[in-house]
């Protein structure tokens, strides 16, 4: 089989450019033949005698939406030339002018326009605002076009393919593969607070995220520790222009809480800490929860992005985001009962056991052959 890839990113590194990454490197190792057009590759990919990386940009280019618009521009030229050259073209989302055979579906932006919890409503009047609804916007437009026009697309969760059913797309045409997870660089083991300047002997549970817009919700775990006295926080997440230490001084909660910033010691982190709170409220299939299941760690996690898929006995699903009372009730009892957190951390453990990236690559490389065979190749 010759594989495309069109994608802005193929790295071992990247949240989405791990999926791509992992699927590259499968179809490698059974001998097709992969081409990436990206922004960037990784040279275990790039540089397989098999593999080869066609680079979409040289030289900078001003603001994300410009430089969505050039890639697509330039990715649909190539595309136009090689076609013939391709057993299968797979794109993430909007990345090309042209149609590909396979669309991989991590994100909806139209969804996410919709959504009441959509940070950038036309309430908001400043410049920052306006940009944010107008690449919103225009992603979802050529995001839509796109799913029409492939023969097959692959979302990330059943929540996912349900948002690209209500764009009117039939369900026919839509396989859902979840996210996978390095199961060897996330596992349960001993921590070491002391590396990242945290307290000893008290109950700590971890969010990671960006905490500049309120998309992951920070501020409900934030309100719920006012009512948990004896529970800690960390903070793994960037805190430039983030309003959330001056919320935690404002609810009198931030002698428990420890902003740490950035972090590329995340696994560690994760063996260091009691459970892991999630309550955003816009997702596809983010990859940090299986991280932390494979870590073992119990979760606590809003269901309305569709985590209930496969979050099982290892976490606690509250359906509403915004309800402080039910993310304060789940956080208490695992606060309370380190028996509960034991037990609920195998059962992640185990769930993480059926998510690992082998796995999901397989799938994708079963769909590919799947449509070549009904093509009659």
């Amino acid at each position: 089989m010759r594989l495309a890839l069109l994608t802005h990113k193929v790295d071992f590194q990247d949240g989405q450019g791990r999926v791509n990454y992992e699927i590259a490197k499968a179809a490698l190792d059974q001998g097709h033949v992969v081409t990436v057009f990206a922004e960037y590759c990784s040279a275990e990919i790039a540089e397989h005698p098999r593999g080869s990386f066609v680079q979409a940009r040289k030289r900078p280019i001003p603001t994300q939406l410009l430089r969505n618009l050039y890639y697509a521009g330039k990715s649909a030229s190539w595309l136009r030339q090689h076609r013939g050259e391709f057993d299968i073209v797979q794109a993430n989302g909007f990345v090309t002018w042209e149609a590909a055979d396979i669309v991989a579906v991590h994100f909806v932006h139209s969804a996410w326009l919709r959504n009441p919890f959509f940070p950038f409503h036309w309430s908001s009047f400043s410049p920052y605002a306006y940009y944010q609804r107008l690449i919103t916007m225009i992603n979802g437009y050529y995001e839509k076009k796109a799913f029409r026009s492939a023969e097959e697309l692959i979302a990330v969760s059943r929540f996912t393919a349900g948002e690209v059913i209500e764009l009117g797309i039939p369900k026919e045409k839509i396989v859902v593969v979840h996210n996978g997870v390095d199961i060897g660089e996330f596992q349960p083991g001993l921590g070491a607070r002391s590396e990242f300047d945290l307290p000893e002997n008290v109950p700590l549970a971890l969010f990671v995220g960006d905490i500049k817009t309120t998309r992951k919700n920070l501020e409900t775990v934030l309100a719920g520790m006012q009512s948990i006295p004896d529970l800690h926080l960390v903070v793994a997440g960037s805190v430039d222009g983030s309003p959330y230490p001056a919320i935690a001084r404002e609810l009198k909660v931030s002698d428990r809480v420890h902003f740490i910033g950035k972090t590329s010691k995340i696994a560690l982190l994760m063996r260091s800490t009691d459970f892991f709170v999630f309550p955003s409220r816009y997702e596809a299939h983010p990859l940090v929860l299986l991280e932390a299941l494979a870590s073992g760690l119990p979760v606590v996690v809003s269901g309305n992005f569709g985590a209930a898929d496969y979050i099982k006995a290892g976490g606690i699903v509250f359906d509403d985001p915004n309800d402080v009372g039910a993310l304060t009730s789940a956080m208490s009892a695992l606060v309370r009962s380190p028996e509960k957190r034991k037990a609920m951390g195998v059962a992640a453990r185990e769930q993480a056991l059926e998510m690992q990236w082998s796995q999901m690559a397989a799938k994708y490389l079963q769909i590919y052959d799947d449509l070549l065979k009904r093509r009659g190749r």
